[in-house]
């Protein structure tokens, strides 16, 4: 399957988990708002996003994928990889349970330690918070059952199965708040929370299925710390870290918001974040779950051109996709936040505040996605090392950066902008490491296409920047009100701005039709070939 028709394929359906995810977090502005209520829910969802990032996502498909496919590779059979699935399902299990009970017994600390322990809450506000993360710690056990088989379809070629499942998270957190909203935002939060883990038991139950329909049956069996077991496990750990980066700077930025700012701060990170994560998770989520295995198959049979080309054009899709978001976000972010948030509890300060944030996020935009790009280097060949000790450099210079631009930034009253900045930066160090690792290594060199494109595509993106500058005002009274006119607010805005971009493209010879047409029916010699 050619990347861009494999992208194009996970995207999408990463695209409707998005769009419900936004309709998720507008329904959350309009009745929670920015307030205590609101950073309680999204400390106790920190956690089980940041387990979504990094197993779901990250560590445990980096670490699977290709001793799976290597266990297939060896043997020619299926089979192989599923009896090893399911010598890692025997360790995994309890080793998840245990760590399940014991977090619900630590809530009270991983709560604190998560927000930094508020700033001044009262008794009955923290233990509100631990309340809720209560509710969602289970799901933790949930998602990363559900990343073992998310990896075996992976490993099949079946990505638009996994890419499907978040979908049902999102809809289970719609329909606590469409129904069950309470009478103020406390209540509302609680909803918010047990919605969390239903729907971790619905994308369980939905990969599970799934797995029946391909004719993988994996069966629970005593637990052995076999060779490839604790290969595994050596690989996890590393991975996590490496594929985390930007969670762990996102937990770090949340709980030091938490601690030195005001309430709400942690909200308006949170929903910056969630504004920034929709290109992250369209494209990077994307492009990280097709070129892992990909890639590990073209070098587990000699393939490393087609390897190295694989990537170059991972990187033109990556920024071709990032430039004009991190661009629009930079130009356009209080209209978009406006448009999307500012109803109900939410207010027109809350929209100022929330779009500083934004903009900051964005400029490490291309940089979270890069991320995904490169790591793949390092992880199907095995080396999952390198990148979480680029990833330990990041975290320290994040932390860092929150705590001198926490309090610079604090005097003139925008201090909520310092951890957004700061995870932008780390990201952007993060990336350069990994980029000149691999350079150094001889694993990956920019193409001279590749090289031709980059300049171009700024171009392109400054130019789309400009139209959006000109445009935001004349949109501005329309983006509040009922919500039919702002969705053609906002769709005049992003629809222009993407006009203006794919014009640029083509006006600069960032990218022409036979490109597009090359990418959309070339091969990437994957599983049929093997």
């Amino acid at each position: 399957m050619s990347l861009a028709k494999s992208l194009s394929s996970v995207g999408g359906l990463t695209l409707v988990s998005r769009v419900l995810a936004l309709v998720r977090d507008t329904l959350q502005a309009s009745y929670v708002g920015a307030g205590f209520a609101s950073d309680a829910f999204f400390v106790a969802f920190r956690l089980p996003n940041m387990f979504r990032a990094l197993f779901a996502e990250g560590a445990f498909s980096a670490a699977f994928i290709p001793m799976f496919n290597r266990k297939v590779g060896e043997s020619g059979e299926l089979h192989a990889g599923l009896r090893f699935a399911e010598r890692a399902l025997a360790v995994l299990f309890p080793v998840l349970a245990l760590f399940t009970v014991l977090m619900l017994i630590a809530a009270w600390p991983v709560t604190w330690g998560l927000s930094g322990g508020f700033k001044n809450p009262t008794e009955e506000q923290f233990a509100f918070a631990v309340t809720l993360s209560r509710i969602t710690i289970p799901y933790l056990m949930l998602i990363s059952l559900a990343s073992l088989l998310g990896g075996i379809l992976n490993s099949l070629d079946r990505f638009w199965v996994n890419a499907a499942a978040p979908i049902l998270l999102n809809i289970a957190m719609i329909a606590a708040l469409w129904f069950f909203h309470g009478h103020n935002a406390y209540e509302t939060a609680r909803a918010q929370a047990i919605s969390v883990t239903v729907g971790g038991v619905m994308q369980l139950g939905w990969l599970m299925w799934a797995c029946a329909q391909a004719g993988v049956s994996l069966k629970l069996k005593m637990p052995r710390l076999d060779d490839d077991v604790r290969q595994l496990m050596k690989l996890i750990l590393p991975a996590a870290a490496g594929a985390g980066a930007v969670q762990i700077n996102l937990a770090i930025s949340t709980a030091l918001a938490g601690g030195l700012l005001d309430p709400g701060s942690i909200s308006y990170i949170y929903y910056a974040d969630r504004l920034n994560q929709l290109p992250l998770g369209l494209i990077g989520i994307g492009l990280g779950t097709i070129l892992l295995p990909t890639v590990s198959r073209l070098l587990s049979t000699g393939k490393d051109a087609e390897a190295m080309d694989t990537q170059n054009r991972g990187i033109e899709l990556a920024l071709f996709l990032t430039l004009p978001a991190t661009v629009a976000f930079i130009f356009a972010s209080e209209p978009i936040v406006r448009g999307l948030f500012e109803h109900g509890a939410f207010t027109a300060e809350d929209t100022i505040k929330c779009g500083w944030a934004l903009s900051a996020f964005s400029i490490g935009l291309p940089s979270y996605v890069l991320v995904k790009v490169l790591t793949p280097g390092f992880y199907a060949r095995a080396d999952t090392k390198t990148p979480v000790k680029f990833a330990t450099i990041s975290v320290g210079v994040n932390l860092v950066g929150n705590l001198v631009l926490i309090p610079s930034l604090g005097s003139i009253g925008y201090g909520h902008i310092g951890p957004p900045l700061a995870t932008a930066l780390a990201s952007c160090l993060n990336t350069f490491m990994l980029y000149r690792e691999l350079r150094r290594r001889g694993h990956f060199h920019a193409d001279s296409r590749l090289k031709r494109r980059i300049p171009r595509l700024v171009v392109a993106a400054l130019i789309m920047g400009a139209a959006l500058w000109v445009l935001a005002p004349i949109v501005w009274p329309y983006l509040t009100g009922h919500i039919v006119r702002r969705a053609i607010a906002l769709a005049v805005l992003t629809g222009g701005g993407a006009a203006v971009y794919g014009a640029a493209c083509f006006l600069t010879g960032a990218f022409r039709v036979s490109d597009l047409r090359a990418l959309l029916t070339r091969r990437a010699a994957t599983a049929k070939k093997v």
